[in-house]
């Protein structure tokens, strides 16, 4: 184990991984559901969408603070390692949630419901496939945030690869509202913290841009 990984575990991976398990549990243990996976995929949901939004603010804040450019930073891979774990858990814990046994009607229609196109195309719908898609994009990223990627992909193709954490929370931004709007109903508490990841977010990479040009 290299200096710098072991330095990475210690500052990084341990507290990040602590305090993720501290809110999922959090979560849990506060939920009115009656069943285990509903709590499961609510907890993991909101831990998920606020470290996506922290690894991508950790660049513009280094532009906004005068930190030295760098192709890679080992605390926004941390922090984004953390939200694909939690991401992905919950994309797998959320197959399972409101069609048991049946999760392939989250993507289809029933047989025998009459609709010209059998993919769904109702918000439910909506909901479901934007976080597939970001889900898929999340674990291509956890799976290649590592230096051995780095290496293969070279440093160009390897940020660019990188970059589709921003489609990714695009897609999990318009899943959550799906979802919000469409499926669970309108809660106060989930509209204002998913509109300030959106504002945050927005905001400083806006900034982080203002300030490179």
């Amino acid at each position: 184990m290299t200096r710098r990984l072991l330095r990475r575990l210690w500052r990084h991976h341990l507290p990040l991984g602590l305090a993720t398990a501290a809110i999922v549990w959090l979560f849990y243990i506060t939920r009115p559901y009656p069943d285990v996976i509903t709590r499961l995929s609510f907890s993991t949901a909101w831990p998920a969408l606020v470290l996506l939004t922290v690894s991508l603010g950790v660049g513009p804040w280094r532009v906004l603070t005068r930190k030295p450019a760098a192709l890679s930073v080992d605390l926004r891979r941390d922090i984004g390692i953390w939200a694909g774990i939690t991401g992905v858990a919950h994309a797998g814990i959320g197959q399972c949630v409101h069609l048991r046994g049946r999760p392939w009607l989250y993507y289809i229609y029933e047989k025998g419901r009459e609709h010209l196109l059998p993919l769904r195309h109702d918000m439910f719908g909506f909901a479901n496939y934007t976080g597939l898609f970001a889900a898929l994009i999340l674990l291509a990223l956890l799976v290649t945030s590592n230096d051995a990627s780095l290496r293969k992909l070279g440093l160009p193709g390897w940020k660019s690869l990188q970059r589709w954490n921003y489609a990714c929370f695009a897609l999990t931004v318009c899943h959550t509202f799906g979802y919000l709007l469409g499926i669970e109903g309108l809660q106060a508490a989930a509209i204002i913290t998913a509109s300030l990841c959106v504002a945050i977010t927005a905001w400083l990479q806006w900034e982080g841009w203002r300030s490179r040009a």
